[in-house]
């Protein structure tokens, strides 16, 4: 006889358990995200500190972080491969060690150059992480709970985010450049020592089938099918118009944006930026949970913060005034804290459009969206600040253009991703259970 079992929150055939395994081994690639964004996050707290320390002006200074994300983004789709290829484990190993040295050579580098090659070193550990552990949650838990363990993935991302920000930024203050940045250095050295004791890939039982790996025809095929997908390029521009405005403003111009811009002291605006971490925290657990229950949420949500965040960054720069007030600032850096949990729903346009062999490379190829977009935008910034003597309502207007650009692909690609996800799950969504008559 044969049982017919039908919608969206069954288990599909092969998926893993899920349970406390899961959750311990999972939360040992999060620890390795943790300490990456704390590293890749510490820039933005030591703006102002490295501009004196290596002597350079705004566009100077915008190139540690455009380098860094310039790895990164640059980095992503081998990245996805290498994980398709290679599996999580091998491949967070490589990236931690990378990203420890970064870190550790920015503490002791005595000049620009040396900064600049540490940084680099630093994105490219980094690039590893995020993808692998998304790649982690996908074999560790079923798939209806996916939407969910990415949010709580970047919530993690966040809490380094935070630390960064209060952490870190009182070393600095307190025991100088080079212990705070070797001090943290350390953190690396103890998520490699989990990561090599206690991680694995997969659950037992739960073994990815055999895949033929061939060289650059290999490679070839994986790109060129997530490409195909309209899901995977519809998650790529959700991730690209979503994330920058928040990475932008907390990777490197947020602090200089409310000191130089706003005439705020140091703390208030690092306590500022404390609540852009802190919102994005709240935020992306509602995201999750509200996409996790309601599929079709993901492109509202999407949009709409794309919109509040727009209509936010324009009042504050056209505000009529020398300086915003604060009750506007505080809300601009409440909506910007969702940017970072509405870019992880380019993720989910990509996943449920790809099969598991090619999970990592469709991630890759969404995670470049973001970094792209802040890559350019910190650019722009900087030369714009250069260029007009420090006007930031000028510089900040480079928001604009790149939403604009990526609203208009999203609108594009919409229509093509949601057809292709209806077949797809029409196809996959009817399970039948054979069991004994």
């Amino acid at each position: 006889m044969s049982v017919t079992r039908t919608g969206s929150h069954s288990t599909l055939p092969g998926d893993p358990p899920g349970g406390r395994r899961a959750m311990a081994v999972w939360g040992i690639g999060v620890s390795v995200y943790f300490v990456a964004v704390i590293f890749r996050t510490s820039l933005g707290v030591a703006g102002l500190d490295a501009a004196d320390r290596f002597h350079v002006n705004a566009s100077a200074l915008s190139t540690f972080s455009i380098l860094q994300l310039l790895v990164y983004a640059g980095m992503q789709i081998p990245v996805g491969l290498l994980v398709d290829r290679l599996g999580t484990k091998k491949v967070l190993t490589i990236g931690v060690v990378l990203f420890t040295a970064g870190q550790l050579g920015f503490a002791f580098s005595p000049s620009y150059g040396m900064a600049l090659a540490s940084r680099a070193l630093l994105g490219c550990g980094d690039a590893m992480t995020f993808i692998s552990v998304l790649r982690l949650g996908t074999r560790w838990f079923p798939a209806r709970r996916g939407p969910l363990v990415a949010q709580l993935a970047g919530l993690a991302g966040m809490a380094g985010n935070l630390v960064s920000t209060l952490v870190l930024a009182r070393l600095l203050h307190g025991v100088g450049w080079t212990p705070a940045f070797a001090g943290s250095a350390l953190a690396g050295v103890v998520v490699l020592v989990l990561l090599v004791l206690f991680l694995k890939d997969h659950p037992e039982g739960h073994e990815p089938e055999p895949f033929p790996h061939r060289g650059a025809a290999y490679v070839r095929r994986q790109i060129a099918a997530s490409w195909r997908e309209p899901g995977t390029r519809l998650g790529l521009w959700v991730h690209f118009t979503t994330q920058f405005p928040a990475m932008v403003f907390l990777l490197l111009w947020g602090l200089p944006f409310l000191v130089e811009a706003q005439g705020l002291s140091r703390a208030t605006a690092g306590e500022l930026l404390t609540l852009v971490v802190l919102s994005n925290m709240v935020v992306g657990l509602v995201y999750g949970q509200v996409v996790a229950r309601h599929h079709g949420a993901r492109l509202p949500l999407a949009l709409g913060t794309v919109a509040a965040t727009a209509f936010l960054w324009a009042v504050t720069l056209a505000y009529p005034a020398d300086h915003a007030p604060m009750w506007l600032l505080v809300v601009l850096c409440v909506v910007l804290g969702a940017c970072g949990p509405a870019s992880m729903l380019g993720f989910d346009f990509a996943r449920p459009a790809n099969p598991p062999e090619r999970q990592g490379t469709a991630s890759g190829i969404t995670n470049m969206g973001g970094f792209v977009a802040s890559m350019t935008t910190l650019f722009a910034i900087g030369v714009l600040l250069d260029a007009t003597g420090g006007d930031y309502t000028i510089a900040f207007s480079a928001v604009f253009v790149l939403q604009a650009l990526g609203v208009s692909q999203i609108l594009r690609l919409r229509g093509r991703a949601a057809r292709r996800e209806r077949e797809r799950l029409v196809a996959s969504r009817v399970e039948t259970v054979h069991v004994p008559a």
